[in-house]
């Protein structure tokens, strides 16, 4: 099956190409989620305006992605977690976690955006990188302190 993508899709294409999929995943995932629309010979006459229109909302978007980067620089979150034996925590730091923080500093950033491959399970000092646009990664500074002991 023949579709048309709307929206970038990692692994699978960007924004107004034609890609091949299969026919379960175009017919029950792509298309009811208005990610992609079937390509037919009047909608393929379509894909120049929106490769057109896509040209200048990636624009726009990859320069408020620049302005929200600039934003991110000095940025900090800090945790304060319960810990066991040689600094592990008990539970982890989620990029849920992280995102739910960035949101009460006043920045909207979904979690999926926050490439954290594993979540954070050890008291220190981290980096993590928050890809706002496919061009603009931004870097974020994590801080997981230890809780003061109650005993």
């Amino acid at each position: 099956m023949e579709v048309i993508l709307k929206e970038d899709i990692a692994k699978l294409g960007t924004r107004g190409d034609v890609v091949k999929v299969a026919e379960g995943y175009g017919r029950n995932y792509l298309l009811p989620r208005k990610l992609a629309i079937q390509a037919s010979e009047s909608n393929k006459a379509v894909i120049g305006q929106m490769k057109a229109a896509a040209v200048r909302r990636t624009a726009k978007e990859k320069a408020q992605a620049e302005e929200l980067a600039k934003q991110f620089d000095g940025v900090s979150v800090s945790f304060t977690r319960k810990s066991g034996e040689h600094d592990q925590l008990f539970g982890s730091v989620t990029s849920g976690d992280l995102a739910d923080a960035l949101v009460k500093k006043g920045f909207n950033v979904d979690r999926r955006k926050i490439q954290l491959h594993e979540p954070l399970k050890t008291l220190g000092e981290f980096t993590v990188p928050v890809k706002l646009h496919k061009d603009v990664t931004a870097h974020l500074k994590v801080v997981i302190d230890k809780e003061p002991s109650t005993e």
